[in-house]
């Protein structure tokens, strides 16, 4: 029974639902009515705020348009993009270099939601050898010889230094070249001093024999030194003979003066040293000379008649022959010091495992690549520099692991593969038929990203944070000498071999012969438990997710109108996932327009030594071969 209520002893007729809304919601407008029609009227007149403006108070007038920088200002006046850079496009991909490229989201300061926000270039210090391509050769021993040229290039170009290889040309266009022919040299002697010249035509920077290579990490206090360009004295390196010097454009020039003009050395004299009277007064002293050259492998005639007599053999020989055996060395002791900088190994990031087995496989394939025992033709032998060095063989071998997570230390080598929001959902999912709905209601936001950084910032964190910790680890000083990243709708680049300095080993398969022995996986140790490796997926997972993958790249390529809208409606709900994307992609794009770009202006000169010869072997994806 309803409860009967009442008011001073007598009852209270119950009201309708329906009718006491209609009576609160006639109240409620009645009471806005008078509110608005008599509270003007009820301010009293006379001078009550005219108190301020009789002491010269003004009350601000506010601008008809408030600016605000920020991008989410739906009001904000429209700006004109900063101007389109040179060579800032590769493919799909656009960048804009910006000091300001740490900014959580490209699109506040290029205005354009394809083009990322990535860091100025740093210049590369220009480092130079001399190679006389004029002289005749056998068509051998000119091919071996540019293939040592090549390993020179590449292995400086990776520590961030820009090679140039010069030629008589550069030392003819010295104005001294002139008074060097009218002297009687030792023919050793004239092609050293040749070579000084076309340093001196150059200006300052480094100058070292082809067989001079960095044989230590980005970090080494020597290699940053030379990276930085700003040299006050001329320096040779105690123990390198000539292999290498460092100097200013002054120092050099007073060098060479000193040198044509010292007519006693000139006749006895076999190099460019020996023509400098170095027993000088400390501060009138030419050189100076710097004993401490950890960094620097010289594989000079003498240290290979000392340190590797089979191949000082072979090239007496067969110069050819020996030469690309020494190249060949060359390598695997550059492979193998790298190996070396990362004793944790190498981590091949998998978040969300389930599925992510097909898009990583290319990178893991590049992992197992570089922990493999590189092809020696003394596979104990170490550096020139590193004497007491552990070999490869003998060593404990490189662990090769797939966490989750990313871990930001200097020990451990990251290569990373950064999905597009729609590769990373349709293999979450396990399915191709996403849509809106799917992926307002089900899906997560910035799920790739979140999972990496998960270690670095914990979670309820949001995605602009997070990009601007990936960011850092992809392109700061630190992240790019300690980590790789690549997307998996593109095949991995054919030149990585840049990016490392060495030649990649290509060939992981059992051809049945006896090689070099190479630590298998049932010899590796086990990753540590913060680098654990993630579930592989069964054949018939693997074999959906290719299709999965596959799939992704179609809707990359070309797209429907329907497809297009999809592709909008992913991207927005997963920006930070989508900015990380970007970015990844245009800072491995860039940094291969750099170099094309370099390889463009230097064909043209000594002859196109040391270029990379065209070859029918291609990478290919690398998880499918």
């Amino acid at each position: 029974m309803p409860v009967q209520r009442s008011l001073f002893g007598k009852p209270v007729p119950a009201m309708v639902p329906r009718r006491m809304a209609v009576l609160l919601a006639t109240i409620a407008v009645f009471a806005v009515i008078t509110l608005v029609f008599t509270l003007p009227n009820s301010i009293p007149s006379g001078p009550s705020l005219g108190r301020f403006t009789d002491h010269k108070y003004t009350l601000p007038k506010l601008p008809k348009h408030i600016p605000s920088p920020s991008i989410l200002n739906p009001f904000r006046q429209a700006a004109h993009p900063p101007p389109v850079q040179k060579n800032s496009t590769s493919g799909e991909s656009k960048w804009f270099s910006n000091w300001n490229w740490l900014s959580p989201f490209s699109s506040s300061v290029t205005l354009d939601e394809n083009r990322s926000l990535l860091p100025m270039l740093i210049p590369r210090t220009p480092i130079y050898t001399y190679y006389d391509h004029t002289v005749e050769k056998d068509a051998g021993l000119k091919e071996a010889q540019n293939e040592l040229l090549l390993t020179w290039r590449r292995a400086w170009w990776a520590q961030g230094f820009k090679p140039i290889i010069l030629s008589p040309a550069e030392a003819m266009n010295n104005p001294l070249y002139v008074e060097l022919q009218t002297k009687n040299l030792n023919p050793q002697l004239k092609v050293d001093m040749s070579r000084w010249l076309a340093w001196e035509n150059m200006g300052s920077g480094i100058l070292c024999n082809y067989l001079v290579l960095p044989m230590g990490g980005q970090e080494d206090p020597l290699l940053t030194f030379m990276r930085n360009g700003k040299y006050i004295k001329l320096t040779r390196y105690a123990g390198l003979e000539g292999g290498i010097f460092v100097g200013s454009s002054a120092a050099i020039t007073a060098a060479v003066k000193e040198a044509l003009g010292n007519k006693e050395r000139l006749k006895t004299a076999t190099d460019f040293i020996g023509t400098i009277n170095e027993e000088a007064d400390e501060d009138s002293k030419t050189f100076d000379v710097d004993p401490n050259h950890e960094s620097i492998a010289f594989y000079s005639n003498k240290t290979v008649t000392e340190k590797y007599p089979k191949i000082a053999q072979e090239i007496i020989a067969s110069p050819a022959k020996g030469l690309l055996t020494l190249n060949k060395l060359i390598n695997s002791h550059s492979h193998s010091t790298w190996q070396k900088r990362f004793p944790k190994g190498i981590s091949v990031l998998k978040p969300c495992p389930e599925h992510m087995s097909s898009a990583v496989a290319p990178a893991k394939k590049l992992g197992d690549f570089l922990a493999m025992c590189p092809e020696s033709p003394m596979p104990a032998s170490c550096p020139p520099n590193l004497p007491k060095c552990t070999p490869c063989v003998s060593s404990t071998p490189m662990v090769v692991a797939t966490p989750e997570n990313y871990k930001n230390t200097s020990t451990l080598f990251t290569i990373g593969t950064v999905p597009h929001p729609f590769t990373m959902a349709v293999l979450t999912a396990f399915r191709d038929n996403i849509d809106v709905r799917w992926i307002r209601r089900e899906s997560e936001r910035d799920p790739w990203l979140a999972k990496i950084t998960q270690v670095l910032l914990g979670t309820g964190v949001s995605g602009a944070p997070r990009v601007i910790k990936f960011k850092e680890a992809v392109a700061s000083e630190h992240g790019r000498y300690h980590s790789l990243w690549v997307t998996p709708e593109k095949e991995l680049p054919h030149d990585l071999d840049w990016a490392f300095g060495f030649s990649i080993p290509r060939n992981a398969t059992d051809t049945g012969k006896s090689e070099t022995p190479v630590p298998g996986p049932e010899r590796r140790p086990k990753p540590e438990a913060d680098l654990k490796d993630g579930p592989v997926a069964s054949p018939e997972d693997m074999k959906k997710e290719q299709e999965l993958l596959t799939r992704a790249v179609e809707f990359g390529r070309a797209r429907s109108e329907q497809e297009e809208k999809l592709r909008g409606a992913i991207e927005a709900w997963n920006l930070a996932d989508t900015e990380a994307w970007r970015f990844a992609r245009a800072f491995l794009a860039r940094s291969r327009v750099e170099r094309l770009k370099w390889e463009e202006e230097e064909k043209s000169y000594a002859g196109g030594a040391g270029s990379e010869r065209a070859t029918s072997e291609g990478w290919g994806r690398w998880g499918d071969k």
